[in-house]
């Protein structure tokens, strides 16, 4: 007889097409192809909060189709409207919505003021469930190492991060453990925020196989116009490895990309094991992700692209699949500290490229010694394999 599903709380911002809270909760509802096969949900979602309801809102069909109740509360939506927990999963989707900015170009999703009252029933109830956030902890290194530290101290697994870990890789490139990488490279497009914290995590989940395994990040700097192509003609290893990364992606324009883009992004990551790195955000140039190395004692660089698709969003399936597999088993698939690092790298870089009147300057190194963050990669390949479908019907949802 099979075992029960894991009960799981969805926990949004905002649901409607497209939005992340479809792409993943709509997966947990309705199934998804892996690598290939047709996945039917392996969890039940049980219960939903959703903060905000936009014209275009979708959670309130979604809810009624599969029979889940959406509560006013966190509280009551872990509780499933009783005193004490009841469910054995915490989905929080804290992407998207209408939400303010900070004077740094911080766009404040509530993921911590979430986060923060899954806790507090945690310590209501003197139980804990699994927990995984989307994309970065928070805007604030602050809220990001309180969030870490809860779950740490509380003893519940904790996952966070983006999708691009898990998707899928052209060619199918994952470096051995103990890989001496030297210097390395990653691109894509987007703003700064949104999209660089997925430049960030394309980066990580490559580098973090280097020799000796992750040991931190010493200091970010972020650059921004004509800066960016001056800091990268004085490095000629980055105009190497970036030239590689945007040949290993088909969605690439030709020729060189300062005549493509008109507003670069870059941060630059000086590592405690000495590695250097460099993440550019392209407008204009390039329409998908791509990453580049150096590696010792190989004469050309190592390269591939991180693919993924417009609709119906089919690169959303791995990490689904391991949200899955970290509900049902109570291990994440890959540490949590890899979203803590690119958490505080992102936020790091949003420093750097703050001006406070005359007396900071806009572009500024930022040394980051709260950022000594050691941990080790998974030692299995994690990325989907297997072929992208084009339409996922009983999804709901063509190309």
């Amino acid at each position: 007889m099979p075992e029960p599903r894991k009960k799981i709380a969805a926990i949004v911002t905002s649901f409607w097409r497209m939005s992340h809270a479809e792409v993943i909760v709509g997966r947990l509802l309705e199934g998804y192809y892996y690598e290939g096969q047709r996945q039917t949900p392996r969890v039940q979602v049980v219960s939903m909060y959703v903060d905000q309801f936009p014209d275009n809102d979708m959670s309130r069909e979604k809810a009624q189709k599969h029979d889940v109740p959406m509560y006013k509360s966190i509280a009551e939506a872990l509780q499933l409207g009783g005193d004490a927990l009841a469910v054995d999963g915490v989905v929080i989707i804290g992407e998207h919505g209408v939400y303010p900015y900070n004077i740094k170009g911080q766009e404040i999703y509530p993921r911590f003021h979430f986060f923060r009252q899954v806790v507090e029933v945690f310590r209501n109830s003197g139980r804990c469930v699994p927990v995984f956030c989307d994309k970065h902890l928070s805007h604030d290194w602050d809220e990001a190492k309180w969030m870490y530290d809860m779950s740490v101290s509380m003893g519940f697994p904790l996952m966070a991060g983006s999708s691009l870990p898990v998707a899928w890789r052209e060619p199918e490139l994952e470096l051995e453990l103990e890989t001496p990488v030297q210097r390395a490279v990653a691109i894509n497009y987007g703003p700064k925020e949104r999209y660089g914290i997925h430049t960030l995590e394309a980066l990580q989940c490559m580098v973090e196989r280097r020799r000796g395994g992750e040991t931190g990040i010493a200091r970010v700097q972020c650059l921004e116009g004509q800066h960016v192509w001056d800091w990268t003609d004085a490095h000629p290893w980055a105009t190497r490895l970036l030239a590689a990364a945007a040949d290993s992606c088909p969605e690439c324009e030709t020729g060189a990309p300062r005549d493509h883009v008109d507003e670069p992004i870059l941060f630059v990551l000086e590592y405690r094991s000495g590695l250097q790195a460099a993440c550019y955000l392209l407008n204009g140039f390039i329409k998908s992700a791509a990453f580049a190395a150096d590696v010792e004692d190989v004469e050309a660089p190592v390269a591939n692209h991180f693919r993924t698709q417009a609709r119906p969003h089919a690169h959303f399936s791995g990490l689904v699949y391991h949200i899955e597999e970290m509900m049902r088993t109570g291990r994440p698939s890959y540490p949590v500290e890899r979203a803590l690092l690119t958490t505080g790298a992102l936020a790091a870089a949003f420093d750097s490229s703050y001006r406070q009147g005359n007396t900071i300057e806009l572009g500024r190194a930022v040394d980051t010694p709260h950022l000594q963050i050691a941990y080790r990669a998974p030692e299995e390949s994690l990325f989907q394999r297997g072929t992208m479908p084009d339409a996922d019907p009983d999804f709901g949802i063509g190309p």
